[in-house]
């Protein structure tokens, strides 16, 4: 068949009315809400990016924290709206959502351009598994030396799930912003009733938020012993909690001079954490439990088997515990809903709570810490080894 402009017109047409209908499908409007608990025993230390990845947790301080975002359907370059929040949040009435703005064209990167110099030296020495002695088969070894970029996925790898909620996607309208950027109370509880408008937004996105679905107490956190003779590690058992997990890095100085990373997690199979220090979704906590990758709600106790961090510059424990999550829709889908059902709204409620202390600092850990730690700034950066990796 000859293409004629006519034949040409009518496939364009088609095309966009399959866009178009491909864009009215799902929800008027979905809204995410991420709760977190903070609590660390290092305080005026900062982490981000890669770091901050893994160990799930800021190492500034401690508090609570709240980051929602909506997409609202109607308004794909975003939208203003607002979130009426109960009188427990002591926040205000409400919490001004603003859309998110793409990054402008043309600005400069900050990517460092790795040299010669920056090829990375040393190795990464993977241990696992709460008891008092290493187990056997450990430690994985990955030599960095080596650049075998197939052999850093297999070691990176993780059985982390992905469960999704705050973003920041362009378009999407978040809070906080550079509106309000409000701290969250200490005091701070999500438990009432809550309603999100705006244009585009359906008036019955309203829902309630219970106990079971509030910001998690702080992780309270205590160590006994050194790393020479294994850290028994304790804390307070967290209502509402699903499962936990413990992950530990450190640094010392190899044979060939230099520097070896170490990491330590509290999994009875060999994983890295990668993943696993931020949300994980219902399904994945119960395939992890199952996996005994996580540690059960019921646990309030591990030990760092002697003989990991014995001859490390100092190593740096992280914990979190899951949250429950809450989803919901609006209305609620029928028995028989017919093909192409959608809910006028969705919205998903995750929680965590992290917390950070030094391995082997015997006493009060990551939330009853009160004081600045002689050792903090000494503490090494677990991934400026892999600055020669990750930035090719």
């Amino acid at each position: 068949m000859p293409i004629t402009p006519r034949l040409t017109l009518t496939l364009l047409m088609s095309a966009c009315a399959v866009g178009a209908h491909a864009q009215s499908r799902g929800p008027a409007a979905q809204y995410w809400i991420d709760l977190s608990t903070t609590s660390s025993a290092l305080p005026g230390m900062s982490g981000g990016g890669l770091l901050g990845s893994i160990m799930g947790a800021s190492m500034g301080g401690s508090g609570k924290t709240l980051d929602a975002e909506l997409q609202v359907r109607a308004h794909p370059a975003g939208v203003e709206a607002n979130h009426a929040i109960p009188a427990a949040m002591d926040m205000g009435a409400a919490l001004p959502l603003l859309p998110v703005r793409a990054a402008e064209a043309g600005r400069g990167s900050d990517r460092h351009e790795a040299g010669e110099q920056d090829k990375p030296k040393g190795r990464i020495l993977l241990y696992w598994g709460c008891g008092d002695t290493i187990g056997a088969g450990q430690p994985k070894v990955l030599d960095l030396a080596k650049q075998n970029y197939g052999e850093f996925a297999q070691f990176f790898s993780s059985r982390g799930g992905y469960s999704k909620g705050v973003q920041h996607k362009p378009g999407n309208s978040v809070w906080p912003n550079e509106r309000d950027s409000k701290r969250v109370p200490d005091n701070a509880s999500l438990l009432g009733d809550h309603a999100v408008s705006g244009d585009g937004v359906p008036a019955s996105l309203k829902f309630q938020v219970g106990a079971a679905h509030d910001f998690l107490p702080p992780v309270r956190l205590s160590s006994k012993g050194q790393p020479r003779d294994g850290v028994r590690l304790e804390w307070q058992s967290l209502q509402h909690a699903q499962a936990y997990f413990l992950h530990a890095q450190g640094a010392v100085k190899g044979t060939n001079g230099a520097d070896d990373m170490i990491f330590w997690s509290s999994s009875e199979k060999a994983d890295n954490g990668w993943s696993l220090m931020s949300y994980q979704s219902p399904a994945q906590i119960a395939k992890l439990l199952q996996q005994k990758v996580v540690l059960s709600p019921a646990t309030v106790n591990c030990t760092v088997p002697k003989g990991i961090f014995d001859k490390a510059e100092g190593a740096m424990l992280n914990m979190i515990a899951y949250g429950p999550e809450l989803n919901l829709a609006y209305p609620p889908r029928p028995t028989k809903a017919p093909a192409g059902w959608q809910p006028e709204w969705t919205a998903r409620v995750r929680i965590k709570s992290t917390g950070m202390t030094m391995l082997g600092m015997e006493g009060a850990g990551a939330a009853e810490s009160g004081g600045e730690q002689d050792n903090a700034a000494e503490t090494p950066n677990p991934f400026k080894l892999l600055k020669g990796i990750f930035s090719r």
